[in-house]
Order: structure tokens, then C-alpha cells, then sequence
């Protein structure tokens, strides 16, 4: 009870000790890839046996904090393994994102997916005014200037982030209609560089420098001290955030800003009795910080202890290095004395009896030099921002792999084909113009060609049987027909010769001039004003109106368009991007393979130190093996150089251990000065603003969460599912010389 009545306490600023960890990851993912983050999300676990919704609403907007465009994506938890989804959504363009599912409209804005027991990934855009408005305004030397007249000016500036609340609703308090707004935890993030932004200061937020930039943090409660009715002059709930700097030739990439409700959502205010309790609760909360900063004190005492004992460590590897190399000596002079063993056997199997007793003590220390690297390296993976398990000697190659392949461009390259997609999309009908065109030219030409041969052979025809009837007609003077004269050839009544000159005479009047010309004359006025041009222009339709013309047509533009969705993605932006998307990494990449060069010495020693036992087992036999004990004392001198050179590496990897105990020590004294300040400010204004009227804050309280856990989301949802949503702003850069 009294844990529950703390947490509703500290609610409305308890966000604010996140800033050291939202600090340093937006630092080290703007290290890596060399700008401010863009904070791409998927949820974690799933519900168990339930249909869920997970919303993150991506913003473009202007240096000015205008929204440009919305993108929404939505994640369907389909935990209970459901063949069909039945979803809400007003968004438009909606687009699988990961899978082959599909879905059916069922009207009034709702979806029905082909789940088959999968999760749905989904995204599309959507026209509506955000729960959350944002307004950057940017002052000179005290004057307020647009942004891009303020690109390469150089002066005092401040950037100033105001946050409006939109989203709200009405609650019954002491009897009393009351509007209560739905409470959003606004936090907004931005890299500085140095060189340009000196004497940075932030009201609201909290900066962390590491010299080369600094990275701003800044949070707020729009609508928060409306809801909770709290005075300013005792407490004052942030609802801005606000960044003053003396700035030379003034350019500022892109801010991200991250709003949500869960923070308030995930509260249970439906105990009746904590009123009684909240006095009480306030005095447990000053004497816990007054524990928390003797704490945090003693942390930052222990580190510089543990800094102090790093130089004997440091001592302890030299000495183990200088070990090393004599070790390494003398395993050459083992290989040369083998020539003697008849006389050095009795002492080299003393040596090696010796050598062997320090086996599990030579091991076992190699083996806490590795784990402490480990230990120190996933000090550093957390301090960078990445959640990784405890790494052991056997798991982690794994571990640094999972993070390495986190880190891939994936995200960027499903974000950056679904854009070039969309576009290319939108010029559908002007590829099937193109395409159709071109479809019904090869057709033409086809059609053409078959009609022309056609009525070709048609016309020649018709030509060839007049001359025909001309030609009999002048050789039997008269008396014949054509029909006549070919009854008479198939009865036999026509001699041969006569048939040849017949035959003769018509091929010479078929192959004059005159005749030509006339049949082409006539296949010409056939073809453009006759019954082959009516064939021709049937045809065409016929088989433009074909299903197999009409599918090529569609697969040729399904092709034509993938070939300019390939091009896009094959240029330098999509490129560019990508490439930007690996180098984050390449610091885990570099750190893995430091810990395999180890990792060879580890296993080397270990080859080694087997070697030495077995060595000294099978020396009462060395004077019947000289043989073998050559080659074993060939293999022993390189297991020493190998052993070695693995010393000489972990020496000369303890400037960086030193290096990341001294960081881990300024970061407990960051952790100590910010708990004092949160104490001071925080803490102990709070414990002032409700002392008073503790019955009514909890009945704001409990209305607040009410309303935070009422606003599931801003696209629309299904009926029967749970859901959360956050929203992701991010402003455009503001660069000297963009149009």
C-alpha cells in the first residue's frame, strides 16, 4: 500500500531522473552515426492468450514543429494465435509491412486480416489533428526570427519547444463537472555541436557533453498541472522546454520528441484508502532520498577505490608479460637441450612436474582476467545504450553478434522501400498508359501483318481466275469459260500443250506491271478504306480486350514499376542511408574482435597448460621416445609464443579497462549531483505544492490515470482489443544555403 501511494506521489517528475539514460543513448546513437537519432520502435512480449495493438505514429514536421506528414504503424499481437483479426483504423495506403496477410474491409472502417495465427505489421498515412501540438520558435539576440533566416547568423539564441495538449475529457471531482486532459510525458531530444554551441543551458531537460557535442534532453507535462490543480508558485509542472546558447554560424539537425500516455497508463488508483496514507508517504519519501544520496555517495567512494586497485592490476599483467617471455625462452632452450636427453631427463621431468602444479593457478587467473573484460565491456554495451545479457566466455561471441545484427540497416531499408514505394505508386496509371501503349503497338503490327497476308492472297486470287477467264477465253476463241475449260481439263478433253500455253499465258499477265500494279492497288484500298481495315481495327480489339493481352499488360506494369522501385533504391539517398544504418556497428564490431584476440590466448594457454601435464606424465618414457619429446618440445615453444603474444595484447588492452572504471566513476558522480538536484528540486518542492488538500489530488490523480488509460489510440482500434500508442516528432534540420 505504502509503495503504491509513493509511486502516485512522484508520478509528475519522476520522469525526469530518465535523463541520464535518454542522454547517453541519444549520445552514442548520434556518435555512431553521426547525427541526432531516429527512434524507430517495436514492442516487446506478447499478452498472453489476447488480441493487442501497439501504435507508434511517426511525424514529419517542419524546423517549426508543423506536422508535414503522419505515418502510422501498427503492430496486431495476435497472442492467442487467431486465424482472422478483426481491426479499426482510418488510416489510408494501408500496406503489409512484413508478411504476405491480407485483409478484407468489413465497413464502418474496420479491417479483417488473414491472420492464420501471425502477427500483423501494418502501416499507412492519416489526415487528423495530433493529441499533441508542438510550436518551435527560435529568438536572436532577443528578437524572434524564422528559422531559416536564421541558418549561418551567429548570436545569442534560443530555441523554445511548447507543447499543447489537445486530448481531453470530463471527470466527475467532488461532485463537479471538471475537464481533465489526457496526460502526455513530452520528451525532446538534439545534438549540439561544441564548436558551434558554447555556454548551452536547457530549462526543463538536462545536457550531457562528451566534449565533441552535447546532447540536450528536455521533458514536459502539457495539461498535467491543469489536471492535477496544482499552483505554480509552490510547484510548476513543465509544459515547455526551453535552450538558450551563444551560437557561430548557427545550423542544428533534426529534433526528435517522443510523447505517450503509458507513463501515467500503468497506474492502479483503484485502492479507496490512500488518502490516509499520503501524509505519511511524503515524509517516507524525503527520508528515502536522504538514503538514496548517501547511497549514491558511497557508489561514487567505491569507484574511486576500485580505480585505485586498477593501476595493481595493471602491474600484475606486466609482470605476467614479462613471465611470458622468459617462459617463451625457455621453451626454445627445451627444444635445443633434447639432443641431451639421456642426461636432462630426471630434471626436465622435475620442470615439468613443477610447471604442472601451477596449471589450475596459471588457468584459473587467465580465466577472471577474461571474465573482468566481459564485465567491462557489457559496462560499456549498457553505458552506449544497448541491452545486453550478462556475457560469458562460452556465450559471448553470441551476445555481440544478437547486438551487432540489432544494429543492422534493416529498419532503415523496410523505412526507405516503403517511401520509394509509396511514390512510385502514385504514378501507376501513367506506366499503364505507357504500357498499354506499347502492348497495342506490337499487337497492331501483329494483326496488321496477318490481315495484310490475308487479303493479299485473297485479291491475288481474285485477279489470277479474271485473267484466267481471259486468257481461255481467247484460246478456245470464245467457246469456253474458265469453268468450262476446267471441266473439260479434269475430263481430259484439253491437250497437254494446251494446258502449258494456258498456264504460260496467265503466269505472263500475273507478272506484268499492269497486273501488280492493279493487285496492289487493291490490297492498298482493301487495307485502309475495305474489309481489311474493318478486320484490322476488330481484331486489335479483340485481342486487346484478351485476358492474356490484359495480363501481359498488368505483368509488364507490375515489372516496369519494380524496375523503378530498384533503380530508387539502388541510388546514393537510399545508399547513403544504409550505409549510415551500419555504422553503428562497427564499435561492437571492433570490441568483438579485441575479446577474440583474447579468446585466442584463453584457449591457447589452455592447450598449453594440457600440453605441460601430459609432457610431464610421459616423462619416465623420454628415454625411449626422444623422438617425440623433440617434436613435443617444438609444439611447447610455439604454445609459448602464442601465450606470449596473448599477454602482450591483454597489456596492452588495460589502458582501455582504466579508461572505462575512470568513466564509470564520473558517471556515479554525474548520478550523485543529479539525485542531490532532483532532492532539492524535486523532491522537496513537491512535498510543499501537496501539502494541503491531499484528498482532491488523489481524486485528480485518479481521474488523470483514468484518462491515460482511456487513450489506447490515435488511429482507431478494434473493439475487443487492449492497445498503446506513442508518437515519434521529428523536425527538419536547419542548414545554411537550403532552399
Amino acid at each position: 500500500m505504502k509503495r503504491k501511494t509513493e509511486k502516485i506521489i512522484v508520478l509528475t517528475i519522476c520522469t525526469a531522473v530518465a535523463f541520464g539514460g535518454a542522454a547517453q543513448s541519444i549520445q552514442a546513437l548520434a556518435a555512431e552515426k553521426g547525427q541526432a537519432p531516429t527512434m524507430l520502435t517495436e514492442g516487446a512480449g506478447k499478452t498472453e492468450e489476447t488480441i493487442s495493438k501497439e501504435e507508434t505514429v511517426y511525424i514529419l514536421a517542419g524546423a517549426d514543429g508543423s506536422p508535414e506528414k503522419i505515418i502510422v504503424s501498427d503492430w496486431l499481437k495476435n497472442a492467442a494465435g487467431a486465424d482472422t483479426i478483426k481491426d479499426r483504423s482510418e488510416l489510408v495506403n494501408v500496406e503489409n509491412v512484413k508478411g504476405d496477410e491480407t485483409f478484407t474491409s468489413g465497413g464502418d472502417q474496420t479491417q479483417v486480416w488473414d491472420a492464420e495465427g501471425r502477427d500483423i505489421y501494418y502501416q499507412g498515412n492519416i489526415e487528423k489533428e495530433l493529441p499533441v501540438g508542438i510550436s518551435v520558435t527560435y529568438t536572436l539576440d532577443g528578437k524572434e526570427i524564422s528559422p531559416e533566416a536564421l541558418a549561418g547568423k551567429s548570436g545569442k539564441v534560443t530555441i523554445r519547444f511548447d507543447y499543447e495538449n489537445r486530448q481531453s475529457d470530463y471527470a466527475q471531482i467532488d461532485g463537479v463537472r471538471t475537464k481533465i486532459y489526457v496526460p502526455f510525458a513530452v520528451m525532446t531530444g538534439m545534438m549540439l555541436d561544441t564548436e558551434s554551441f558554447r555556454n548551452v543551458e536547457v530549462t526543463n531537460g538536462r545536457l550531457v557533453n562528451d566534449g565533441d557535442r552535447t546532447a540536450v534532453v528536455g521533458i514536459a507535462f502539457p495539461g498535467l498541472q491543469e489536471n492535477l490543480a496544482v499552483d505554480r508558485e509552490k510547484l510548476e509542472i513543465p509544459d515547455y522546454v526551453e535552450i538558450t546558447a551563444d551560437v557561430t554560424n548557427f545550423e542544428l539537425g533534426m529534433t526528435v520528441t517522443v510523447a505517450s500516455s503509458q507513463v501515467f497508463g500503468g497506474i492502479d488508483m483503484e485502492d479507496k484508502d490512500m488518502t490516509g496514507e499520503l501524509g505519511e508517504a511524503l515524509e517516507q519519501l524525503t527520508e528515502a532520498m536522504e538514503q538514496l544520496e548517501d547511497g549514491s555517495s558511497q557508489l561514487y567512494e567505491g569507484l574511486c577505490t576500485l580505480l585505485d586497485k586498477s593501476d595493481e592490476l595493471i602491474k600484475g599483467v606486466d609482470k605476467l608479460a614479462a613471465g611470458a617471455g622468459d617462459l617463451r625462452t625457455g621453451a626454445g632452450a627445451l627444444e635445443e637441450g633434447a639432443a641431451k636427453l639421456q642426461d636432462g631427463a630426471a630434471r626436465l621431468q622435475s620442470g615439468l612436474n613443477t610447471l604442472t602444479a601451477n596449471n589450475g593457478e596459471l588457468n584459473g587467473g587467465a580465466k577472471q582476467v577474461f571474465e573482468t573484460l566481459l564485465s567491462t565491456a557489457r559496462t560499456q554495451l549498457t553505458g552506449a545504450g544497448l541491452d545486453v545479457p550478462a556475457m560469458t566466455i562460452d556465450n559471448y561471441g553470441d551476445v555481440l553478434n544478437a547486438a551487432i545484427a540489432s544494429l543492422d540497416g534493416d529498419a532503415v531499408y523496410q523505412q526507405a522501400l516503403a517511401m520509394v514505394t509509396a511514390e512510385v505508386e502514385k504514378n501507376r496509371a501513367q506506366f499503364e498508359a505507357a504500357v498499354t501503349s506499347a502492348v497495342k503497338e506490337m499487337v497492331t503490327e501483329k494483326v496488321t501483318a496477318a490481315v495484310l497476308e490475308g487479303v493479299t492472297e485473297k485479291v491475288t486470287q481474285g485477279v489470277r481466275d479474271k485473267v484466267a477467264a481471259e486468257v481461255i477465253k481467247t484460246a478456245t476463241g470464245g467457246a469456253m469459260t474458265k469453268e468450262d475449260y476446267d471441266r473439260a481439263v479434269a475430263a481430259g478433253s484439253i491437250t497437254a500443250e494446251m494446258q502449258e500455253q494456258v498456264k504460260t499465258a496467265i503466269e505472263t499477265q500475273m507478272g506484268s506491271d499492269a497486273v501488280k500494279g492493279q493487285i496492289s492497288a487493291m490490297i492498298e484500298k482493301q487495307m485502309l478504306e475495305g474489309e481489311g481495315k474493318a478486320q484490322v481495327e476488330a481484331n486489335i480489339s479483340a485481342m486487346m480486350g484478351s485476358e492474356e493481352v490484359k495480363s501481359q499488360i498488368a505483368d509488364n506494369v507490375e515489372l516496369e514499376m519494380q524496375k523503378k522501385i530498384a533503380e530508387e533504391m539502388a541510388g546514393s539517398t537510399v545508399q547513403d542511408k544504409l550505409n549510415a544504418a551500419s555504422a553503428g556497428a562497427k564499435s561492437v564490431i571492433a570490441l568483438k574482435t579485441s575479446l577474440d584476440s583474447y579468446n585466442v590466448f584463453y584457449r591457447g594457454l589452455q592447450t598449453y597448460t594440457a600440453g605441460v601435464a601430459e609432457a610431464a606424465a610421459g616423462a619416465g618414457e623420454l628415454a625411449a621416445g626422444t623422438g617425440e619429446l623433440r617434436d613435443g618440445a617444438g609444439k611447447l615453444s610455439s604454445g609459448t609464443s602464442q601465450l606470449c603474444e596473448g599477454i602482450q595484447t591483454m597489456k596492452n588492452s588495460t589502458p582501455a579497462l582504466t579508461d572505462g572504471i575512470t568513466k564509470l566513476r564520473d558517471g556515479a558522480q554525474q548520478l550523485r549531483d543529479g539525485l542531490q538536484e532532483f532532492d532539492e528540486e524535486g523532491i522537496q518542492k513537491l512535498v510543499k505544492a501537496v501539502d494541503g488538500d491531499l484528498d482532491g489530488l488523489v481524486e485528480r490523480l485518479r481521474a488523470t490515470t483514468d484518462a491515460a488509460k482511456a487513450y489506447q489510440s490515435f488511429a482507431g482500434i478494434g473493439d475487443d482489443m487492449e492497445g498503446k500508442v506513442k508518437f515519434i516528432y521529428r523536425t527538419e534540420a536547419v542548414k545554411a544555403g537550403a532552399e
